[in-house]
């Protein structure tokens, strides 16, 4: 039997936020998504971020497959306004299909004021049959698959599932963890060898959020990048942060591909990583301020697949990953004390930054 997915225990409070890495196949992992295929895919994605509220901050889709890092907000207190869901609604409906919501709503309130009590069960009934379906990690990922998947099988001739078994999701800790997962993401076509340099791919958040997207402008990939990057300072979706965040990431991004040849006399710390960049000296000079990356190694890790990313459950902090396991005890057997775990193999790069929930003791790489 199928374990339930796991989700964040606080996902429904406005205190703590709630990010997952979303990862997802193509059936027999074919290489089916071409140029086409992946604008659709956005494109569809969009939509369905502006119907459920979700936001992709970051992301990366394939030739087989994709990974969003995806931030699940809480419903708003109170509900949305009639006029916020019928916006939402837009985002995915045609107008005449708005319009009849309209009316129904406009026709429900109308009772309301004609008679006695509040907001009315005919209005609230009409907001349930669409807001479940909002603030919400599976209806997102099933609005989506199920969208593309239908336009897919339609343009191919093809009918049937598209996408191998259920997607996989991780709870990830803002701060290190969403900056250096959010790097991760972005750097997975330089780890298939399809470019070398993350900005030269059109269907990654930093390509879009640098090159612009179908539009040309990719201010909503700059927004998520922002806030992928500072989650935990508090900043929300603000393209006016772009430049820092742009020279923050690309540096981190550097670290990890071995861009700008520069000094080669920096430190005995970044032996084994290849060539010498400009970034490291760059990274090593700088004081702490907690928005790069503290060791070397993890941007070596970063060349690499690494499992716990995709399979560990949680992903974060010592103490995040403790939290977690504490507010989900039951799922886990006597014997075990806590959760955080320490990563191995390529993982081990991380040592003291991130921790996993699952110690994954086979098939480290993904």
């Amino acid at each position: 039997m199928r374990k339930a997915r796991w989700l964040a225990e606080w996902r429904k409070a406005a205190g703590k936020p709630v990010l997952y890495h979303v990862h997802s196949r193509v059936v027999d992992r074919r290489f089916v998504l071409g140029t086409e295929e992946k604008e659709k895919f956005r494109t569809l994605m969009r939509m369905q971020e502006n119907f459920t509220g979700c936001r992709a901050i970051s992301y990366c889709l394939m030739d087989n497959h994709f990974h969003f890092l995806l931030e699940v907000p809480p419903m708003a207190e109170g509900g949305l306004s009639d006029e916020e869901l019928l916006k939402r609604l837009s985002a995915i409906y045609g107008e005449a299909f708005v319009a009849g919501v309209a009316k129904e709503l406009a026709d429900a309130r109308t009772a309301v004021y004609t008679s006695e009590g509040g907001m009315g069960e005919a209005v609230d009934a009409i907001h349930k049959r669409f807001t479940y379906r909002m603030q919400d990690l599976g209806e997102f990922m099933k609005g989506l698959l199920q969208r593309f998947t239908q336009w897919f099988n339609r343009a191919h001739s093809r009918s049937g599932t598209l996408w191998e078994d259920r997607f996989k999701s991780v709870i990830v800790e803002d701060g290190v963890a969403a900056r250096t997962i959010s790097a991760y993401i972005d750097l997975n076509p330089v780890r298939a060898g399809m470019v070398r340099d993350p900005g030269d791919y059109r269907w990654n958040s930093y390509g879009e959020a640098v090159g612009g997207g179908k539009k040309g402008n990719g201010k909503k990939a700059r927004e998520g990048l922002v806030r992928a990057y500072f989650y935990d300072q508090g900043v929300g979706y603000d393209a006016g942060k772009w430049e820092e965040v742009s020279r923050l990431y690309r540096r981190l991004m550097g670290l990890a591909i071995g861009r700008k040849p520069g000094r080669a006399d920096v430190s005995q710390s970044a032996k084994g990583l290849g060539q010498i960049t400009k970034n490291t000296a760059e990274l090593l000079e700088s004081e702490d301020n907690e928005t790069v990356l503290k060791d070397l190694g993890m941007a070596k890790m970063l060349r690499c697949r690494i499992r716990y990313f995709t399979a560990g459950a949680v992903i974060g902090s010592k103490e995040f990953v403790n939290e977690a396991f504490a507010s989900a005890r039951d799922r886990f057997g006597p014997k075990r004390k806590d959760g955080a775990r320490k990563m191995k193999g390529e993982g081990a790069a991380a040592k003291g930054a991130l921790w996993s929930l699952r110690d994954l003791r086979k098939g480290i790489l993904e």
